[in-house]
């Protein structure tokens, strides 16, 4: 049966105009209708005299359904075509959407108009229709039927709220009136209407002078012509999304104008930005409460010059604990919303000061900051951060403001430095000990009554103290990977293993050359194991092998290389005396190799001493065998090969430490 549903008619007491611009403003993303993901331009035109805009989208729903259904139906979103073709001349604007999502067994149907109210040409009428037929639904016709039309109905009360909620906003930035379409003007003849509607819709071809002072700063008349023919490319090419001015302005900026530079480091971000739906971040993305309380970061008031400040208190963070606890994906995607949350305090401080902010400022303090945040795996996955945003947020770090600076920080500076563009390295501002206070400090760059309690001023500052993450919190790559984020990295830093009685998790190593070296860090998070490590000429096989408790048929993330009939001191030799690692505890080490050769880095489960045949077994030994035959061990590991001359600046050979 199909089901179709007629509104009444609706008014709006504003102009048409005014109306277009405030239902504008939902695209291409609405954060006040949550259902509503994002949108797409597919197509576009114009008529020659610029009175009919037709526009061709692709929208993105969220269906409130239960997730067994979702799981049957192999979608989490559904995607509708929208066209809207608006008419200046004749003042209406008709919208006409299918859905595109299982179009073969659902067919939705969706008519809606805006027109001049027929008694007052001041006031615009609303009118919506629609029809939904479910041929069919793997059985659940019915129950899609009552899905579909309750959160259809609850949404046509929202989108009118959302339309008044657009137009007081306009209304809240002096916009009021909009001037009505008028015929393009003769060659030669001023058309002051049309110049007058610049600063809201600036010409495809030609920034207005007034809009350019007012959003984008001051640029010289080839600066604007780069953007000028940027933008147009993008229309003219671009199929998705087009930035706005301002946004291309930065990777105009990134690449010193140079537009054919700019135009490619824009397009692979553009191309990013699509496949991980980064501009659906901010509604996406909710921190784990992890990151709340041992995330040290928060934003802050604004600087001296409007630009939005963000406090980063490192030297409190506990890296290593972040990243064992989330993994480099959360964490990524944390600063990936840092920075679009960034934009958007740009944009709303370009509103309040009535001048461009196209930038932010950053404080860190790094009060605390030792070795422990030299931990090898943690500022790897800070130099590829940093390489994620240096090209995708090109110039928005107007200014980084470094306090209390250690005396380890040059070695961190050492390994950063070169993975930050030469344009933001100028803007950092580095102050140590207590040379941030006075004069020439803090106090040139921030008001003073906003500098935070802990930095010796008056505000109190909401950012987290942080402190070392709990190791119970630690996750398995099991546990990470059953998250359901939209993965930015293929690789992570950590891998997980499972040891039973008779089953050791083992990983080769192949050396192709003598001086290298091999560095490891792993954690025990249950049980206790040996670790070895071993050096053999010959490849062994790689095999997965049973355990020999019958309780435990699957050893999970379990590899054995050592193949039972190698002798030690024949087929493999020893390189590193076994080490007890107990539950709970952290190991680092290192060995430097003499020969190349295959090397073997081993897990075994730790048992209790054997007891001598006239004795008879102690009560602890009874219960820590009956524990460990019950239990399997688990371990979250990681392990790189350097060459021993890029290993100079970390511990010594040949060293394992807790």
């Amino acid at each position: 049966m199909v089901q179709k549903y007629q509104s009444p008619v609706r008014v709006y007491k504003y102009p048409f105009e005014l109306v277009m611009a405030a239902y504008e403003k939902r695209f291409p993303t609405c954060p006040e209708i949550p259902v509503f993901l994002g949108s797409e331009i597919l197509h576009e035109s114009r008529s020659d005299d610029g009175a009919i805009h037709i526009i061709e989208r692709s929208c993105k729903l969220n269906v409130d359904a239960p997730r067994l259904l979702k799981k049957i139906a192999g979608v989490e979103y559904v995607f509708f075509i929208q066209k809207n073709t608006v008419n200046w001349k004749e003042r209406t604007l008709r919208i006409e959407a299918h859905n595109e999502t299982f179009a073969n067994r659902v067919v939705v149907l969706e008519t809606c108009s805006y027109s001049v109210h027929p008694e007052n040409e001041e006031w615009t009428c609303f009118e919506q229709s629609a029809s939904l037929d479910i041929k069919s639904f793997f059985g659940f016709e019915s129950t899609v039927e009552k899905i579909a039309m309750k959160q259809y109905t609850s949404n046509i009360k929202r989108g009118k709220e959302v339309i008044e909620h657009y137009l007081k906003e306009l209304i809240s930035q002096g916009i009021t009136f909009i001037p009505r379409w008028t015929p393009p003007p003769v060659c030669g003849q001023k058309d002051e209407s049309l110049l007058n509607c610049s600063l809201l819709f600036p010409p495809a071809d030609k920034l207005d002078a007034d809009y350019i002072e007012r959003y984008l700063g001051q640029l010289t008349p080839m600066q604007e012509s780069c953007l000028i023919r940027l933008r147009q490319w993008l229309q003219e090419t671009h199929k998705g999304k087009i930035p706005k001015d301002e946004h291309i302005l930065r990777f105009l900026r990134a690449r010193d104008f140079n537009i054919d530079k700019a135009r490619e480091m824009l397009c692979q971000s553009l191309s990013w930005r699509k496949q991980y739906q980064v501009d659906y971040i901010l509604q996406s993305w909710r921190p784990p409460a992890l990151l709340d309380e041992y995330y040290t970061g928060g934003w802050h008031y604004q600087d001296k010059d409007g630009r939005p400040l963000y406090i980063l208190r490192l030297g409190q963070m506990d890296t290593k604990g972040l990243v064992k606890a989330l993994g480099e994906e959360s964490l990524l995607r944390h600063v990936l919303s840092i920075n679009e949350e960034g934009q958007k305090r740009c944009e709303e401080n370009t509103n309040i000061f009535g001048r461009p902010i196209t930038s932010w400022t950053c404080l860190v303090d790094l009060e605390g900051l030792n070795m422990r945040h030299l931990w090898r795996p943690g500022v790897k996955a800070l130099l590829r951060i940093i390489e994620v945003v240096e090209d995708n947020y090109p110039e928005t770090l107007g200014r980084l403001l470094i306090v209390r600076a250690p005396r380890v920080f040059p070695v961190l500076w050492t390994l950063v430095s070169p993975f930050i563009n030469e344009n933001t390295r100028q803007k950092f501002l580095i102050y140590s000990g207590n040379n941030y206070q006075g004069p020439g400090g803090l106090v040139d760059y921030v008001d003073k009554d906003v500098i935070p309690d802990f930095l010796g001023g008056d505000c109190m500052c909401t950012v987290p103290e942080g402190g070392l993450v709990p190791k119970s919190l630690y996750q398995t790559d099991d546990e990470s990977e059953s998250s359901d984020h939209i993965r930015l990295w293929t690789e992570t830093i950590y891998h997980s293993a499972n040891v039973l009685r008779g089953a050791p998790h083992e990983i080769v190593v192949e050396i192709l050359e003598g001086e290298s070296v091999i560095t490891w860090d792993f954690d025990i998070l249950k049980g206790d194991v040996v670790f070895s490590l071993f050096h053999s000429k010959r490849a062994p096989e790689t095999s997965h092998k049973e355990a020999t408790l019958p309780s435990t048929s699957a050893a999970g993330d379990n590899m054995q290389l050592i193949d039972k009939t190698w002798v030690l001191g024949v087929d493999y030799s020893r390189m590193e005396s076994p080490l007890v690692c107990r539950e709970g505890e952290s190991i680092q080490g290192s060995h430097v190799t003499r020969w190349p050769g295959f090397y073997i880095l081993q897990w075994k489960m730790h048992g209790p001493p054997p007891c001598a045949a006239t004795s008879l077994p102690r009560v602890d030994d009874v219960l820590a065998s009956l524990q460990v035959s019950s239990h399997k061990c688990k371990l979250i590991y990681y392990y790189e090969v350097l060459a021993s001359k890029d290993f100079s600046y970390m511990q010594p050979p040949s060293d394992m430490q807790h």
